[in-house]
Order: structure tokens, then sequence, then C-alpha cells
């Protein structure tokens, strides 16, 4: 799924700056546990999540997670957004929950795996 898919399935609004739709990405998971996202989230991921902390972009960048979807429209503060565009982590304010932009990204990924 593009880039530009993954945006247009949760109704968001790119929080980065320089990013190139067409790049793809393959997984989605959902956690707010850090520590969990590290030890489970597959590489080339959308990472859904309420973590709007700069900690988070640094366990993308561990993990090889591309997009961070920030659910609940939740503000993204000015030294995530630095950070992520720095390590070329894309970040997603998306209006929907945790469960309902899972729901969405797995309709996009053809189900649950």
């Amino acid at each position: 799924m593009t880039f530009e898919e993954v945006r247009k399935s949760l109704d968001g609004v790119w929080v980065t700056d320089g990013l190139d739709d067409s790049q793809s990405v393959s997984n989605a998971y959902t956690s707010d546990l850090l520590s969990d996202v590290m030890g489970n989230a597959p590489d080339d991921s959308v990472l859904v999540t309420i973590q709007n902390h700069l900690n988070t972009i640094a366990v993308c960048t561990l993990a090889g997670i591309k997009i961070v979807a920030v659910c609940h429209d939740r503000d993204v503060p000015q030294d995530m957004k630095d950070a992520a565009e720095r390590e070329g982590v894309a970040i997603l304010r998306t209006p929907y929950d945790q469960f309902s932009a899972s729901c969405r990204l797995s309709e996009l990924c053809g189900g649950a795996r």
C-alpha cells in the first residue's frame, strides 16, 4: 500500500514534510506500548498509536517503521516532527481511534494475517 493509500484510508493529514506519496509499506501494527512495538512490529510498517512523543520516532527507527499514524487527531509536538523528518519517518494524524484505524488498514492490506 502506498503512503497515499494509507493517508486516504485513514482520512489523515501528513504532519511531516518532504514525503514521497508513492513510497509503500506492506504491514501495519497497532500498539501504544513502545517496548511491544520494538519487539513485535514487522519492518516496513505503519504504526497505529496514540503515542505522540519523541520516543515513538526512536522506536520506529529501530523497528523499521515508515509511518506513524497518530490517532484521535492528537497534536504532534515539534520535537517529534523534527526527529521524524531527520529519520525519514512519516507522521500522519487521523481522526480515528486505534481500532477503527486498524480495521481500515486491514481492509487495505487484504484482511488480517
